[in-house]
């Protein structure tokens, strides 16, 4: 395998984090495996790493019930097809990935249009599988223009995806670094969830809100209006951080002209 897996027990769930490597900005698929289910929670920019996560999810020997995508980045979805299983999605993020143009990334992998055929529309609300109670909020604006914020309140589990990254640095092609931080401080006023699921990064705790919010902080002081100077600055600030070329990805919608 090459990505890895971060397993946690929670009792009647338990958490399997599979992270792909740094190639693919250590992008996480959650699967979530209930008494008698695995639900997957997004799909991998990579196929080849969306197999490495249905091929671990099948090895756990239960039925993979569904695939929730979780926003309309191609690191999210690009993999949908290979899990065999229902999509779940809000109904404005398939209408985002829809007017999504095909793609060709700098390492030459292609992400083909797709309007996620067949999905099946996520209701932000609460819904109960196999006793586990399941919370889905829609929220607006941050890393994404729209993404789906997963809460297990009895297992005190946040499936923050991509308003939260672990010692990865942040995309900011949004141009959102104000919304983003809105969120982050809302997240961080809650209680009763010490296990944070990261989009990109390993699992975490609530400690991870201060992390983003100082990225975020230095992020605004350090863009002004050259991208290859803020990277310099941005990876000087965080040598620790992982993923360096995910900035340069959001630089070409942070500074256009200069691609």
């Amino acid at each position: 395998m090459n990505g890895t897996v971060t397993v946690l027990d929670k009792g009647t769930v338990r958490i399997h984090s599979y992270m792909s490597p740094a190639d693919t900005f250590h992008a996480t698929t959650q699967l979530i495996e209930t008494p008698a289910r695995i639900i997957a929670i997004d799909a991998q920019l990579n196929p080849a790493y969306a197999d490495e996560a249905v091929a671990y999810a099948r090895g756990l020997g239960k039925p993979l019930d569904r695939l929730i995508v979780t926003h309309a980045h191609p690191d999210h979805y690009n993999g949908a097809d290979r899990f065999g299983a229902p999509v779940h999605v809000l109904p404005l993020v398939r209408e985002q990935i829809a007017a999504r143009p095909a793609a060709r990334l700098p390492g030459g992998l292609s992400v083909p249009a797709t309007a996620l055929p067949g999905s099946v529309d996520i209701t932000p609300g609460r819904e109960v599988v196999d006793g586990v109670e399941f919370v889905f909020e829609a929220v607006s604006g941050g890393e994404a223009a729209d993404e789906l914020l997963i809460k297990l309140p009895d297992q005190g589990v946040l499936v923050a995806q991509d308003l939260v990254y672990h010692d990865v640095h942040l995309y900011l092609g949004n141009d959102d670094i104000t919304g983003w931080r809105q969120l982050v401080d809302a997240l961080a006023s809650e209680s009763g969830y010490d296990t944070i699921l990261a989009g990109h990064g390993t699992p975490t705790g609530p400690e991870v809100y201060e992390d983003i919010r100082r990225y975020l902080d230095d992020a605004r002081e350090l863009l002004g209006d050259d991208g290859d100077a803020y990277k310099k600055a941005i990876v000087d600030r965080y040598p620790a951080h992982v993923g360096p070329f995910i900035i340069d990805i959001a630089n070409r919608s942070l500074f256009p002209a200069a691609g």
